[in-house]
């Protein structure tokens, strides 16, 4: 059954932060929810948790209504992190675990284990305060796994981390999907939505812009991305027919292009003339789809 949202919509008084939205995630998939500041995105989030109520509409889990009775089914990792910096590791810890129903000696098992994944095992007795920014940020997810989970909102979960700990936290998230886990996903990096989740929503002003399966998602957006590597200069394909876009690059350029025609005449107009190391016709990125849709960039 998993997660729906139906027809959910929520007031601030005459202001609007979402619009009537409906999305299906099924369980054990990795969601992704995407939406720039004042999206709405952080408010369908609290509406998921029973943190705010909607204005209208339906969210249930698995059939049933997401409150104080049932929050231990789900965990959430915010954007805003909310760690005690003087409190210990350990203690901190089992404190949360203790919130969502486990028991002191259950928890401690779950955190010895998550310490070790995370290759952290010396961090149990130290102060939060006492850590890496990234290390702060791996305590952070703990916190929200600790309790096993049947749903789970991150909201910027790599936020802080250097590239070998973002690897490190991937496969943590991926254990956790395929031991059932369901996961709604937010990132500022597009790269990492589109590399983790197969379905997402972009918000805009409260509003769904974009929503469906990614591959679908990217083959009715109608432009492609054409790399070209070549000693000469390629700056007039600026007004080559069916390029929309063009950025150089050190050693040739980066177009968008309508269509694969548009690649076939190109290529045929470069092979006749110079050397060219790289011709490759890629789909258009996430990151392309969102700033068109969205039309701002995300930083």
């Amino acid at each position: 059954m998993g997660l729906k949202i139906n027809k959910v919509s929520k007031d601030f008084g005459d202001f609007t932060a979402v619009h009537p939205l409906t999305l299906t995630i099924p369980e054990r998939e990795m969601f992704g929810l995407l939406g720039g500041n004042g999206a709405g995105k952080t408010t369908t989030f609290r509406m998921i948790l029973g943190l705010i109520d909607e204005t209208s509409g339906e969210i249930t889990w698995k059939g049933q209504q997401i409150n104080y009775q049932t929050s231990h089914l789900v965990g959430y990792l915010p954007e805003e992190r909310g760690l005690y910096p003087n409190l210990k590791v350990k203690e901190q810890l089992i404190y949360l675990g203790r919130l969502r129903g486990m028991t002191k000696r259950g928890a401690e098992a779950e955190i010895i284990k998550w310490l070790d994944k995370f290759e952290i095992p010396y961090y149990l007795n130290q102060k939060v305060e006492e850590l890496s920014k990234g290390n702060q940020q791996k305590i952070q997810f703990i916190s929200s796994v600790l309790h096993k989970p049947e749903l789970l909102i991150l909201d910027e979960p790599f936020s802080g981390l250097d590239p070998l700990n973002v690897e490190m936290l991937k496969k943590a998230i991926y254990d956790l999907k395929a031991s059932g886990t369901t996961i709604i996903f937010s990132s500022h990096q597009m790269s990492h939505v589109e590399e983790m989740c197969e379905n997402l929503c972009i918000l805009q002003n409260g509003r769904a812009v974009v929503q469906g399966n990614l591959d679908d998602i990217k083959r009715d957006y109608g432009k492609k991305n054409l790399i070209i590597h070549a000693e000469a200069n390629l700056e007039y394909l600026k007004n080559f027919p069916g390029v929309t876009a063009f950025n150089q690059l050190r050693n040739g350029c980066e177009l968008q292009i309508e269509n694969e025609e548009v690649s076939m005449a190109i290529f045929s107009e470069l092979k006749s003339e110079q050397f060219v190391r790289k011709f490759d016709l890629e789909e258009p990125t996430l990151n392309d789809i969102f700033i068109e849709k969205v039309g701002a960039h995300y930083e």
